[in-house]
């Protein structure tokens, strides 16, 4: 079975939905680079403190620093089993780096699951979508409504809509990630490592359909 996975995809194609159905099945650890953030600050690394220099800041934390923290969280002991890669790499260079990096820590990238989907779903989804302002759980007001409107059904808090969850800032954002992540994706196809899905599918087919990819 493929352990070692990059997970790519637009806002709204339903990674973090497969993200945890895949950790789950089979044992994989899912990091995001916001959770890697935190957790190298956290824990007080000397990537970790630099990083959150420039974050305190409101700086973009540069490349090097992101991929040297990549290379320390995927060399950790829970990543033996498995590892899912979500938010990274965003470039080309960080897609070069993350090859070399993984083969020095001899856990090599093994596919890139790429999840496809029409624009005009993707904005449905997006400007749909509502969380829990306390628990942070998500909600759409077509397809996962609560059971009192604008309440959450777990712990009672209000649900609102993120500000970047319109119609219009979606729009620029999938721009922005069509014309960035192209070259991502020209490269890993290159590579012969880029598996693509379709994500207008629901959510068990989906994770059925990459399950049995991944076990081949």
């Amino acid at each position: 079975m493929l352990h070692n996975i990059v997970l790519m995809g637009p806002p709204g194609a339903g990674k973090g939905t497969l993200a945890k159905q895949l950790k789950t099945a089979y044992n994989l650890t899912h990091i995001s680079t916001g959770d890697m953030f935190r957790e190298a600050i956290k824990e007080g690394t000397e990537l970790g403190k630099l990083a959150k220099s420039y974050l305190d800041s409101g700086n973009l934390v540069p490349d090097e620093v992101t991929i040297g923290l990549v290379k320390e969280r995927l060399a950790k002991p829970d990543c033996e089993s498995g590892f899912l890669l979500d938010g990274f790499p965003r470039t080309l260079g960080q897609a070069k780096a993350l090859k070399e990096l993984s083969k020095e820590i001899n856990r090599p990238v093994e596919v890139v699951v790429n999840l496809d989907c029409d624009n005009d779903e993707l904005v449905r989804r997006i400007s749909g979508r509502r969380v829990c302002k306390n628990c942070g759980a998500p909600y759409h007001i077509e397809s996962m409504k609560p059971k009192v409107e604008g309440v959450c059904d777990l712990c009672g808090g209000p649900l609102y809509q993120r500000k970047d969850d319109n119609e219009e800032a979606l729009k620029v954002r999938l721009h922005h990630y069509v014309v960035d992540t192209k070259p991502l994706l020209d490269f890993y196809e290159e590579e012969g490592l880029l598996k693509n899905f379709n994500s207008l599918q629901g959510s068990q087919h989906l994770f059925d359909e990459v399950s049995a990819f991944l076990k081949k």
